[in-house]
This record gives C-alpha cells, structure tokens and sequence, in this order.
C-alpha cells in the first residue's frame, strides 16, 4: 500500500501557500481605496509679450549682472506677481506688475526715489510753510520729483525723516497697523532710575491713551544728565516726550536714529542720501508690500 503523499512545506515546516490566517494583532484589514489625486491647478501666466525681457529688469534695478539675474532665474529665486518664474524668455511689465527676488521686492520703476534726511533742529517737517519758517521743503526744492516725508519731526526734534515719491509705501510705513519700529536717543537731567524702563514697557497713561515703548536702554550717564535709548512703533504726536515727561523727566534734546532697518548713521544734519536697494527692500517688507 501506497503511503499518501506529504503536504509541500515551507522553510519553516509549515505548509506551502498563501495563508488565510488573519494577521497577529485583529481582523484582516481591507486595502483602502486610492483617492483619485486632484488635478493640478495651471500657474499664472505672467508673460506679457509686449513687455521687458525679465533678466533685462533685474540687471537694470541693480540686481546683479545679465548673466547673474538669468541664474537667480533658473534657480527658481524670483517670483512675478507671485508666481515663481524659471524661464529666460518670459517678459513683463515693470509699471503693472510685482517682482521679488529670494522674497525682497524689487522697485522696476526707475522714476521712484528714496532718501534718508537728517532734519536739522528748527525746522518743520513740511514741504512748504505759510509762516515763512524754515521746511524740508527747502532742502529737495532742486530735485524735480514730489516727494512726501514719511511721519514727522516735530520742529525741536531732530534725525531720520523718510522722503520718497512712492505714495503707497509711504501710506503704508506711517500707518500703526504696520508696526514699524522707530529708534530715538532721548537725553534729559538726572539720573535715569532703575525701573524707569520696566515702568514704560508696562505702559503709561497718557491724555490720549495708555502706550508702551517695545526696548528702553540707557546709553549713557554723567552726573546731573542721563541719555536713553527708546524704540516704539507708535506715531502718536510727541509721544516720546510725552512718555519721559509723565515718568518725570522732560526731555532737553531728542534725535530719532532709526525707522525700520533704514539707520541715520553719519549723515550729517540738512543732509541727504540716496537709500540702498537692501534698505528699500525692508521698508517693502515692512509694510507688507
């Protein structure tokens, strides 16, 4: 008599096959269906066949070199209108559209100006004055562009006072939603005490409401005079002097040194200059433009 054949196993002795065992651990589990993928959404066409060949734009703003503008181009590093462009052919309209190179806006329009102004003490942050006293005005009255200074400097107040024909932008950095810090080194008599800057952080009662310095430092300190460093992003008139004075100490000479990342630096009062591309780059981030 035949012996019956033994079942074909495994390595492992058991038998040969697919096994229809659940899987340790529960119930076998149903394969799930595959979401169908969702289309893809067509970029934004930023080409404008009657406009300036992009690379072109960008060597003309400063950017870099031709050759330098077209690698930040195929290297994915600029965006037209938000739209990140990769081809060396595509052309655009510098006076409607928005270019930004590695997320900095990059002013196209060559007809834009922006100046740093060291205002003197004395005179009023006006184009122009029907009292006959001495204005800002009088300082650009040569150049031929309108220009319009971003906030103001009371008249004893003296340092960086914006100027520029961009309306927009100087809308925008005078507006409080924005948040644009400003630096001031305030000097007054007597010592500065020591939670003078815990007493402003905290915020103060003014006659218009309560304000808050975002940094306070002592710069320096001789007998009888203290100097100090205030940054805030409020506009409100006087405020810094305002804010010293409720504490106790009235303010005898306040120059503002800083507005966003734009720094006064060594220029000299009644003097101007021309702001660096990476200056005005900040003030578009600043405002959010």
């Amino acid at each position: 008599m035949t012996p019956p054949k033994k079942k074909a196993t495994s390595g492992r002795g058991k038998p040969a096959g697919r096994s229809s065992a659940p899987k340790r651990g529960g119930k076998p589990t149903a394969k799930k269906a595959q979401q169908p993928a969702k289309p893809k959404q067509p970029a934004k066409d930023v080409h404008d066949p009657d406009g300036v060949r992009l690379q072109k734009l960008l060597a003309a703003a400063g950017v870099g070199s031709r050759r330098a503008c077209e690698e930040l181009i195929v290297a994915g590093r600029v965006m037209v209108d938000d739209q990140v462009v990769t081809e060396l052919g595509v052309r655009v309209d510098p006076d409607k559209q928005v270019v930004h190179v590695d997320g900095d806006r990059v002013q196209l329009d060559a007809s834009r100006v922006y100046l740093a102004f060291n205002k003197p003490l004395g005179v009023v942050s006006t184009m122009s004055d029907d009292m006959g006293r001495d204005s800002v005005g009088q300082f650009v009255d040569q150049r031929k562009e309108r220009l319009f200074h971003v906030g103001r400097l009371d008249a004893d107040t003296e340092g960086l006072l914006l100027l520029t024909n961009d309306g927009e932008l100087a809308n925008r950095l005078q507006h409080p939603s924005y948040g644009v810090p400003k630096v001031y080194v305030a000097t007054f008599r007597g010592q500065a005490p020591r939670d003078m800057g815990k007493r402003l952080r905290e915020g103060v009662e003014l006659e218009d409401g309560v304000v808050k310095v975002d940094s306070f430092r002592v710069v320096d300190s001789t007998p009888g005079w203290s100097m100090v460093e205030v940054i805030l992003h409020e506009g409100r008139k006087h405020i810094v002097r305002r804010m010293l004075e409720s504490v106790g100490f009235p303010v005898e000479s306040l120059v503002r040194t800083q507005v966003g990342e734009v720094r006064l630096g060594e220029l000299r009062p009644g003097k101007l200059r021309p702001l660096t591309k990476a200056e005005v780059a900040s003030l578009y981030r600043a405002a959010g433009l």
